[in-house]
């Protein structure tokens, strides 16, 4: 699988290296350093390719990690090991940073000894790797912690230790949603796609089994449910439909190729339990109906509608429009109904933003804390040009917005969230639970 794990920092020096095969030598770091750290043009692909070796690297701030193999490996499961080994150093020391790692390299070598074994990734759970190596090293263990700390690495259920308990158990459940659009200037939809994770905090105590439901269009259906949920959208959804998804591996898969259920044992504290994708029927948060006219060959002429399509009981925020400009723009007067906008040079578009403030002469932004369902704001804008002997027309990008919404844009809804656990004196009444929808832009764009 992986020949060798090596983490460098901005300068190329390296200060993890590991090898887990004979055929990596020690040319492989000098040559990632200079074909990729030290390139003259940015390197943009993640996967490299020289002298018949692979490296997958990514880059967390300055400090780049990078996986090398000479054999045909499968590229997906090399960058899930690596983003996992990122999660477990920060879940150990915080921010991924030149300091912590050189602060902390005998506990990073203690977790690839455990993660990885002859190149192969084995055991990646934070959970579990918390309980037999920590920071200080394990000291004057008994022999019925060692019993345990055995059973959960070779056991079934390697996310969760036993005998945990709390007084009060809570459950936390978050969806969250990336929105995706690319709309043309008549309104048309050209493509748009939901992309979702569920994660979960869970308090609990004992090994309790919790069993979480949606409205799944496959379940719906099967169980023959009419009537409409409540949407945010103008129009109720019965259910949506999944194109694809993935799961935590505390999920039992069989039940849910079965049942359609997600049923499983959750990790103590903070988790992802699912990602999904939607195509299908997806609320858009806002329309963007751009108008762009050209006054002859020095001036322009703009004018942007935004309309929130949601619940008028629901707010959205953080919202931040981007109008582009073209490169030889010399000034531009900013018209809102509401707030204040200004053109901002260094990214030659017209900003719109949700601020508190605005910072600095050339940024212009529009100050709307927040937007209700079922309303429209509007900004126009005058744009002058300098003369230019470029006979090539300006490509108008689009316009792209973000925003923040809380409802899920894929119309996805907690049906039922339940928790059993036979053991312990404590029902799924006695739990508390939190459902929270939010909903955010992606690459949310209109053509003008």
């Amino acid at each position: 699988m992986i020949g060798g794990l090596f983490i460098y920092n901005h300068k190329g020096e390296v200060l993890i290296s590991r090898v887990y095969r004979d055929d990596i030598g020690r040319n492989a770091v000098d040559a990632f350093r200079v074909n990729v750290i030290h390139a003259r043009q940015q390197v943009r692909s993640p996967v490299s390719n020289i002298a018949r070796t692979s490296f997958f690297h990514v880059k967390r701030s300055n400090i780049w990690l990078a996986a090398v193999t000479k054999q045909n490996v499968n590229a997906a499961m090399v960058f899930e090991f690596l983003y996992k080994m990122c999660d477990v150093m920060t879940a150990y020391f915080g921010k991924i940073s030149e300091e912590n790692i050189k602060n902390n390299f005998v506990l990073i070598y203690e977790l690839l000894d455990e993660i990885l074994d002859f190149g192969y990734p084995q055991n990646s759970e934070t959970g579990a790797l918390k309980t037999f190596i920590t920071q200080q090293g394990i000291k004057g263990q008994t022999k019925e912690e060692q019993s345990q700390i055995t059973s959960q690495v070779t056991g079934q259920i390697g996310w969760r230790r036993e005998g945990i308990k709390y007084r009060r158990n809570e459950l936390f459940l978050d969806v969250l949603e990336s929105v995706n659009l690319l709309m043309s200037p008549q309104g048309q939809v050209l493509s748009a796609h939901v992309s979702g994770r569920v994660v979960m905090k869970s308090y609990l105590s004992g090994m309790p089994e919790c069993k979480f439901g949606m409205n799944d269009k496959i379940v719906i259906d099967k169980q023959g449910k009419g009537g409409t949920t409540d949407d945010p959208g103008k129009s109720g959804k019965q259910s949506i439909a999944i194109d694809d998804c993935t799961f935590h591996q505390c999920v039992r898969l069989s039940k849910f190729d079965s049942e359609r259920s997600i049923s499983f044992i959750p990790p103590d504290g903070e988790y992802e339990l699912m990602r999904y994708r939607t195509t299908k029927d997806i609320i858009l948060p806002f329309r963007v109906i751009p108008l762009v006219r050209e006054v002859g060959r020095t001036k322009l002429e703009v004018k942007v509608v935004i309309k929130s399509n949601f619940k008028p009981s629901l707010l959205a925020q953080k919202i931040e429009v981007h109008i582009p400009t073209p490169l030889n723009t010399s000034g531009v007067q900013v018209i809102c109904m509401k707030g204040k906008a200004k053109y901002k040079a260094s990214e030659n578009a017209i900003v719109w933003k949700c601020v508190h403030s605005c910072y600095g002469d050339h940024c212009n932004v529009l100050r709307i804390k927040r937007m209700a369902g079922m309303k429209e704001s509007q900004i126009s804008a005058e744009i002058e040009l300098l003369p230019t002997n470029d006979k090539k027309k300006w490509a108008r990008p689009p316009i792209s917005m973000n925003f923040e919404v809380p409802f899920a844009p894929s119309g996805l809804k907690v049906r039922y969230l339940k928790v059993f656990e036979s053991k312990l004196n404590y029902s799924d009444h006695d739990v508390i639970k939190w459902v929270r929808y939010i909903g955010r832009s992606g690459i949310y764009e209109t053509r003008c």
